[in-house]
């Protein structure tokens, strides 16, 4: 890698920054974490607000350019790294797949699955981001039917996002425990980096409940 400026990522456990530590381990990429608690509030504090005013993790600054939500992230660190093979490049015929599914998490999933948790209704299709939430499932269930991974043999940044994801909408009964979701979250979720960051997780949400309770 040739930019050297520093990177600072911003981190409380068992969030949506989870995804991003384990992209950080599957780049191997020099960083420093600065985690947040988040039972005490800290993403609340102005020290943070001025980080991220939506108060959200994760946020990453690479020298002095902040990047924030979550895709972006994805997106920007897996470039940015390009000897760990996790992004296919600009003319790999895999781009704009590969963007796709990252664009879908974002544009697709998540409101679908906030709208399903909350028991709101999505509104008209014409006027919804993601049209219908049986329609996401099962355009998401296609895709991954084909495995082993989100673009077939190649394992990327968008499997990290996405394994991440599954895992945890399933493990609250948000999404259906479907055959291809469950066998993809085991082959993705099986990784070392996983169960590094598992750990690491565990023992800081420990740690922060301990300092919430005095």
């Amino acid at each position: 890698m040739s930019d050297t400026r520093p990177l600072t990522f911003f981190h409380s456990p068992n969030t949506r920054s989870t995804g991003v530590a384990i992209l950080l381990e599957e780049l191997g990429a020099p960083y420093e974490t600065r985690v947040l608690n988040m039972k005490a509030g800290e993403h609340r504090q102005p020290g943070y607000l001025a980080i991220n005013p939506m108060g959200k993790v994760p946020a990453i600054l690479v020298g002095d350019a902040l990047t924030t939500e979550q895709v972006a992230i994805y997106i920007y660190l897996a470039d940015l790294f390009p000897a760990a093979g996790l992004a296919p490049g600009l003319t790999d015929p895999l781009r704009g797949p590969y963007l796709r599914w990252i664009a879908f998490y974002g544009s697709s999933f998540e409101p679908a699955i906030v709208d399903k948790a909350l028991k709101r209704e999505p509104g008209a299709q014409g006027m919804s981001p993601y049209g219908s939430f049986d329609a996401t499932i099962a355009t998401l269930a296609a895709q991954l039917a084909k495995g082993p991974f989100m673009l077939g043999e190649t394992f990327t940044a968008a499997d990290i996002l996405w394994g991440t994801a599954l895992k945890w909408t399933m493990g609250f009964k948000i999404v259906p425990e479907l055959p291809e979701f469950t066998a993809y979250v085991a082959r993705v979720c099986s990784r070392p980096a996983f169960a590094k960051v598992a750990a690491s997780d565990a023992a800081l949400a420990a740690a922060h409940e301990k300092a919430v309770a005095g």
